[in-house]
């Protein structure tokens, strides 16, 4: 089996133009990390956790450092790894100490017989396993604590009670497939600017954030968490791939199209590679970063679709 990749840095307005340029080197980043654990044979496990660590270490991206601050000034992260061959995943929720949370979810789903761990429990069971906590604020960028700050003073105002726009960063996401075929998804995030203090969205959930079977393909979503949730995105894509009447980039675009017909202005968006190799990517945004890596093995990247795969 030829090995596939595909990345995603979230589906959001990235209004800022500047920063295009810098999203997309991220992008190719990621992409070439998790190319190189393919191309050296591993799995598509270390290939998605790879690329996602990437990402998380991105100060422009919404997971690790740079996550967006919930309303009390706070990163608090969320993140998902998902085994097609097992159809397994590993989750947690709620983070405050952890600087890449897709490498402790995966801990989650290869180490204990639990399959979803949040806040003080999964922060003791990285400390457990040697994984090490860090500050807080040390996972905090002077751009998100500048745009809390900013839309702190906004609503103490109440003249201006909605939040500023803040034009990027949005859930970050991998999928996979390995030369023995197997598919994993990774999804990791810093969560919605702002959010009320335990909140938690899509990414977490096994169907919603992400979704891997061997059978058919695997799946990562990314926007509003609330919406993804509602239509358990990544599985419906994967389901779409199960009716065997389409193919990924069909299944990515249905799904996030039936979305969009229940939800008006849905802001969601989603990556999938099929059992067969090839990629699919939609979104309803302005933008939604993605790279991928072609049979030459070289890696492209788009700040939106439609994305050019030249499927084989």
């Amino acid at each position: 089996m030829t090995p596939k990749l595909i990345v995603h840095g979230g589906a959001a307005p990235w209004a800022r133009l500047e920063d295009h340029p810098a999203v997309l080197d991220g992008m190719r980043a990621a992409a070439s990390a998790g190319w190189q654990k393919l191309a050296g044979g591993g799995s598509a496990l270390d290939a998605v956790e790879a690329a996602t660590i990437v990402l998380e270490d991105h100060h422009l991206f919404d997971a690790g450092t740079g996550s967006h601050l919930n309303d009390q000034g706070e990163v608090e992260m969320d993140a998902l790894i998902a085994d097609g061959s097992r159809r397994d995943f590993g989750a947690v929720a709620g983070l405050h100490h952890i600087r890449n949370p897709i490498s402790l979810a995966r801990l989650v789903m290869t180490h204990t017989k639990h399959r979803f761990f949040i806040a003080e429990g999964a922060e003791a069971l990285a400390a457990e396993y040697g994984i090490p906590l860090v500050p807080n604020l040390s996972l905090v960028t002077e751009a998100e604590l500048a745009f809390f700050r900013a839309n702190l003073e906004r609503m103490k105002s109440q003249t201006h009670p909605d939040l500023e726009p803040h034009g990027g960063l949005d859930t970050v996401g991998a999928v996979a497939l390995d030369r023995e075929g197997h598919i994993a998804s990774a999804t990791s995030t810093g969560g919605s600017p702002f959010k009320k203090q335990g909140r938690v969205g899509d990414v977490p959930i096994f169907g919603a954030g992400g979704y891997a079977d061997d059978r058919y393909g695997g799946a990562s979503s990314t926007g509003i968490g609330e919406n993804i949730m509602r239509h358990l995105l990544s599985k419906s894509v994967i389901d779409r791939l199960g009716w065997g009447q389409e193919d990924a980039l069909n299944a990515a675009i249905n799904a996030v199209e039936a979305v969009a017909s229940d939800i008006p202005m849905p802001e969601v968006g989603v990556i999938v590679i099929d059992a067969a190799g090839r990629l699919g990517a939609a979104h309803t945004t302005a933008h939604m970063p993605v790279a991928w890596v072609d049979a030459n093995g070289k890696v492209h990247a788009a700040m939106e679709g439609p994305y050019q795969f030249h499927q084989a």
